[in-house]
C-alpha cells in the first residue's frame, strides 16, 4: 500500500511509469476547402476553416491591428494552410484553384509592399539606387509612424 502512495506522488511530479503512452492526439479532418475565413480572420484564430477552429479554454486571439505587414502575414497564412489541406485532399480540384489564387494574390501584394513600404527580400533591392533595407519601418513601428 505503501508503494502505490510513492507511485502516486510521482504522478502529481510529473514522471510515469516505463511504458506510459504519452498522448493520442486527434485533429479533426475538414471535408472541403469551403467555408473558410478570411485572410485577417484566419491569421487571428489560427485556422482557415471554421470547422477545425477549435479555441484552446475558448480564447480567442484579439483582431490583429492591420497594416501592411498583417495584411501579407494574413495572406501568407491562408497559403500555408491551403498547401496543408491539399496534402491531405490532393485531388480537391476548387482548394487547388483556390491556392493558385491566393499564390498570385500573395506575389502581387509582396510586390506593392516592396514598391510601397520596403523590400522583404534581397531581390527586391535588384536594381535599386541605394541599399534600402534599414529604411522601413519595422513591425512595431507601424502605430508611432502614424501617430508621429
Amino acid at each position: 500500500m505503501e508503494n502505490q502512495f510513492a507511485d502516486m506522488e510521482r504522478y502529481r511530479l510529473g514522471s510515469l511509469p516505463d511504458p506510459a503512452p504519452l498522448a493520442a492526439a486527434y485533429i479533426p479532418m475538414q471535408d472541403s476547402v469551403n467555408p473558410n475565413y478570411t485572410p485577417p480572420e484566419a491569421l487571428s484564430r489560427g485556422t482557415l476553416f471554421p470547422g477545425l477552429d477549435l479555441p484552446f479554454m475558448n480564447v480567442v486571439n484579439p483582431d490583429l491591428e492591420q497594416t501592411p505587414m498583417t495584411e501579407l502575414m494574413a495572406i501568407g497564412f491562408v497559403v500555408d494552410e491551403l498547401e496543408l489541406y491539399l496534402d491531405t485532399h490532393a485531388e480537391d480540384r476548387e482548394a487547388f484553384e483556390l491556392y493558385q489564387t491566393m499564390l498570385a494574390v500573395k506575389k502581387e501584394a509582396m510586390e506593392r509592399y516592396a514598391r510601397r513600404c520596403a523590400p522583404l527580400l534581397q531581390t527586391d533591392q535588384l536594381g535599386m539606387e541605394r541599399y534600402a533595407w534599414l529604411d522601413s519601418p519595422w513591425p512595431w513601428e507601424y502605430r508611432n509612424k502614424r501617430e508621429g
